[in-house]
């Protein structure tokens, strides 16, 4: 990026806050836009970052806060019933401005071209999981789903980081990645999120990320070590 200014869209949840965090130290300037009601979780950042408190799916909010943005960070969260995710990832598509490096969060079941490979067990939880929040007006996956299918389509300069199982600990490094699900470094199924979260800040300067859906894993991983050799560094582009 040619300037220093990004903005994180769902600033105020763990991983937010993670990427806020990271985002400072790497010395950008941060705006962050959270639910007014999460405003207060924001109050460690308080004076080295502007935020715009409101629904990240409000197209009037996004709007104002990421102008003037070289780099959006976006969770996309499978919250209610309002298309949320979708809601929101079309917003940033549509306002953030032309060259911008867009990073987006989302979990392993999204996949860009079905050439993932996934466990019996994880297609049941996944199936298990799609069926539940159907039911339920809380949560919706298949529009993460919708809001992955827009993003892949358009011609912006978007990253669609795929996460595993997370846990909290102290940062292990930059995780590794691959193309698709399946692929033997991927095996162990877990990642720090301050990690996942290291993953979305550095993408905005990774321009072998662009257009890429990279599934992560920790790097301390047994399956990352397991497969270090093969996989040619911190961040390798495997099929």
């Amino acid at each position: 990026m040619s300037s220093k200014k990004v903005c994180i869209v769902g600033a105020s949840g763990k991983l937010g806050r993670y990427m806020v965090r990271h985002a400072l130290d790497r010395g950008y300037e941060v705006v962050g836009v959270c639910r007014e009601r999460s405003v207060g979780k924001l109050d460690a950042f308080r004076g080295r970052m502007t935020i715009h408190p409101g629904a990240t799916n409000d197209r009037a909010v996004i709007r104002k806060a990421v102008a003037g943005c070289d780099g959006v960070l976006t969770v996309l969260v499978p919250w209610g019933n309002q298309h949320y995710s979708s809601g929101t990832a079309q917003a940033v598509l549509d306002y953030a401005r032309p060259g911008a490096r867009l990073v987006f969060s989302c979990g392993w079941h999204i996949s860009m071209d079905g050439k993932d490979v996934y466990s019996p067990a994880f297609q049941r939880e996944t199936k298990i999981a799609v069926w539940v929040t159907r039911l339920l007006p809380l949560v919706q996956i298949d529009d993460q789903v919708e809001a992955c299918r827009r993003i892949f389509a358009s011609d912006t300069r978007w990253t669609v980081v795929r996460g595993c199982d997370l846990e909290e600990g102290a940062s292990q490094g930059l995780p590794v990645w691959s193309r698709h699900v399946g692929d033997p470094i991927l095996a162990s199924n877990i990642v720090r999120r301050t990690d996942f979260a290291l993953f979305m800040v550095d993408a905005l300067t990774n321009d072998a990320l662009i257009r890429e859906a990279p599934a992560i894993v920790g790097c301390r991983t047994p399956s990352a070590l397991a497969n270090a050799g093969a996989a040619g560094g911190t961040s390798p582009l495997r099929a």
